[in-house]
Formats: C-alpha cells, structure tokens, sequence
C-alpha cells in the first residue's frame, strides 16, 4: 500500500511538473501576441511612450482606422492582394502537389526514384541565389508586377514539400483498395477523384496550411517582384508603416496591422488543426 501511494504521489507530482512546464511555454509565445494586441488598442502617445506602459490606459481603435489611410487603398487593399496570392498559391500547389505524389507513390517509370531526388535537392537551393533568375525570368513573360506571377514563384517553392507530403500519404492508403476500384471499370484519375482524395485529406490539409502560411507571410520575393505600391502585399504595406515619414515608426499603426496579419493564420490553423497533425503523421509513416 505505500508502494502504492508513492508511486500515485509521484505521479500527480509528474503531471503538475509537466503542465507547469507548458504553462510557462505557452505564456512565453503568446506574450509578443499579447504585447503586440495591447499595443495596437493604445492611444498613439501612448504607444510611442517611453518606457512603454504595459496596459492601456483606455482602448481606442485609432491605430487600426489609421491602417485606412496609408498608402492607396490603404490595408484593405493589401489584404486582398495577400489573400488573392495565398489563394492562388494554396489551388496551385495543392493539384499540383497531390498530382506529383500520386505518380510517385502509384505508377513506376524509369528513372522514377532519381526524379523524386531531384525534386527534394531543390529544398536545399537558397531561394536568394535565385532571385535574379527568376526577375529576369517574369519579366520575359511580363509577370514581374503582377500578383498571379508571384503566386506562381511561391508554387515552384511549395511543390518539393507538397509533393513529398503527398507521395507519403498516398502511399499509406492501401494499393488493394485502388486496385479493387480499377478492375470495377474505374480510371486512374475517377479512383483519384473519386476515393483517394478523400482518405489523404489529412495530407491535403497539411500541405493546404503550409501554402497559405507562407505565402501570406512571405516578404523578400514580394518586396524584389512587387514595384507598383497597387500591387504590395501585406508584409510591405506592414514594412512601409515601419519606415513612417522621416524614419519615424508609428509602433501603435504597426502592431495594429500584426496582428491584423496573424489573424488568419491562427485561425486556418486551429480550424484545421486536427487534420495538420493526421497530415504530419500520415506522411512520416513511409518514405
């Protein structure tokens, strides 16, 4: 009986170290999203105050009516050019990346394995020593300020992941049940469609989230590709209210427009959640 009560006292022990543990872990990264949501609701004195108060003395939404005004259009517009790319970005690696991983994982070529190498050594290409290239490249094509050729430059950087997401989780689902569909009179692409899609969805997800954050986040190719103010993305608008006039940073207009950015992002991801972990973990069951 002590035996068992000290090993009943270790255990509530355990669990309080480990919950305390990812109490202070999870306060540690809410706390600049914390900061920067306070900060966005002060008064603008208030925010440029130093030493900066921790808690506004009353909450105004100035900050955010300000992000109206800068600028053509002002964020709205820049919210749309981001969410325009994103959606792009997001259709275009998704057919393209469940397309690639369902080759790879179900039909056998010559030369198969050396392409499916090549396509992930493009993850290890600095996407810097390429910048030039590529400007020269949408250029030629006249898509170097234009929102649909930057969606395009952020598919080419998605595919390598998406693909090998996607040729792991077809490859989990088991080859009898397409082969059983197939002698039912079904097409590779019907049994795609079809049936397959349904039992990667995880997969679809995953790489879904990943095309979405990255795009949207995504600053150094918008600032290179992007030279009409019409066609900034939200991380330059973000990047011009930082700057201000004369150098000036007006810090409660640009804590207001994070966290106006980071919305969507933590909403797709605790909406899907639930998905990008089976994704996650479907794809890391074979390789």
């Amino acid at each position: 009986m002590y035996a068992n009560t000290t090993f009943r006292n270790w255990q509530i022990l355990k669990n309080i170290t480990i919950y305390a543990v990812l109490i202070v872990l999870a306060a540690v990264f809410l706390f600049p999203l914390v900061w920067s949501f306070l900060n966005s609701v002060k008064t603008p004195p208030e925010a440029l105050a130093v030493p900066p108060t921790y808690l506004p003395t009353r909450i105004v939404l100035d900050n955010y009516a300000e992000l109206t005004t800068y600028g053509r259009g002002g964020i709205v517009r820049r919210i749309t050019n981001s969410a325009f790319v994103a959606v792009v970005t997001v259709v275009g690696t998704l057919v393209l990346s469940t397309l690639g991983g369902y080759g790879f994982a179900r039909f056998k070529f010559k030369g198969k394995n050396v392409l499916f190498v090549l396509v992930l050594s493009t993850l290890m290409i600095p996407f810097q020593s390429i910048l030039i290239p590529l400007f020269v490249m949408l250029s030629a094509v006249d898509l170097h300020n234009n929102l649909f050729g930057l969606a395009l430059v952020y598919i080419t950087f998605q595919l390598p992941f998406g693909i090998f997401l996607m040729r792991n989780s077809f490859m989990t689902v088991p080859q009898e049940i397409e082969e059983s569909a197939l002698l039912d009179g079904c097409t590779s692409v019907s049994v795609l469609y079809k049936m397959l899609l349904r039992l990667v969805l995880p997969g679809i997800i995953t790489v879904a989230i990943y095309a979405f954050i990255n795009s949207w986040n995504e600053f150094l190719a918008a600032l290179i590709f992007m030279t009409d103010q019409d066609n900034f993305t939200l991380p330059i608008f973000l990047s011009n209210v930082r700057s201000g006039l004369y150098g000036q940073i007006d810090w409660g207009a640009l804590q207001a427009g994070v966290t106006v950015s980071i919305i969507p992002s933590v909403l797709i991801f605790l909406l899907l959640q639930r998905y990008y972990m089976n994704g996650l973990m479907g794809g890391a069951v074979k390789s």
